[in-house]
């Protein structure tokens, strides 16, 4: 069995949610392993590199059945990369980014977009570094061709969305697995960072995982 985390957009590795769940596997015998998505080149990063990254490991390394845990736009990127790799048994999406240019492009503005478009570039703060970086418009082009509507193939899924999202609207979730009967929603009280509902979060993934036995005791 194999377990990887995709952390969201503007993240890293080192995020609260892929330590918390790099700790509590670790309690039960299970190495979990966090890939870096940005790749030290945050301002070319797009869905398709990134899907391609996770292909690549699973493809290298000769995965056996794997669990992608992934958050926010790491969620997009989990399940794209299960809708093609077989050895993917598993989905757990922590507020998941489904619609993201939908939801994120209207914040930002028209005025900006269309800026962003022109020049070809566009500052985006980055919660891992701690810092604004630049980032390509590429990745606006590059996700639009990623549509939610192809996801299709029947991996399990579980889903866990905070009611109180502002980021990614708890609507976006309920209308995934609105025709994926494959998919199950758990909503939470909490917001997009989901970090008020680690321990919930951890004991739904346990049952949902088949887990639950080797989780009791762990904290």
């Amino acid at each position: 069995m194999s377990v990887i985390y995709l952390h969201g957009f503007g993240s890293g590795p080192k995020s609260t949610k892929a330590a918390f769940f790099q700790r509590r596997l670790q309690q039960i015998g299970i190495l979990l392993q966090v890939p870096d998505l940005n790749q030290g080149q945050f301002s070319q990063l797009t869905l398709t590199r990134q899907i391609q990254q996770v292909c690549w490991q699973l493809a290298e390394c000769a995965y056996p059945p794997t669990t992608l845990i992934g958050s926010s736009l790491g969620g997009v990127v989990a399940a794209w990369v299960a809708e093609r790799q077989a050895c993917v048994q598993r989905l757990i999406l922590l507020a998941p980014a489904f619609g993201f240019l939908s939801h994120w492009l209207p914040r930002l503005g028209a005025e900006a977009v269309e800026t962003w478009q022109r020049t070809g570039s566009l500052s985006v703060f980055h919660y891992g570094e701690g810092r604004p970086l630049p980032l390509e418009y590429g990745f606006v082009t590059d996700a639009q061709g990623y549509p939610d509507g192809a996801l299709q193939r029947p991996v399990p899924t579980l889903i866990l969305h905070g009611i109180q999202d502002e980021t990614i609207p708890i609507q976006a979730s309920r209308d995934y697995v609105a025709h994926r009967p494959w998919a199950q929603l758990m909503p939470l009280e909490s917001d997009h960072s989901l970090t008020n509902v680690l321990e919930p979060i951890w004991q739904a993934s346990c049952r949902f995982c088949g887990w639950i036995d080797a989780c009791e005791g762990t904290q």
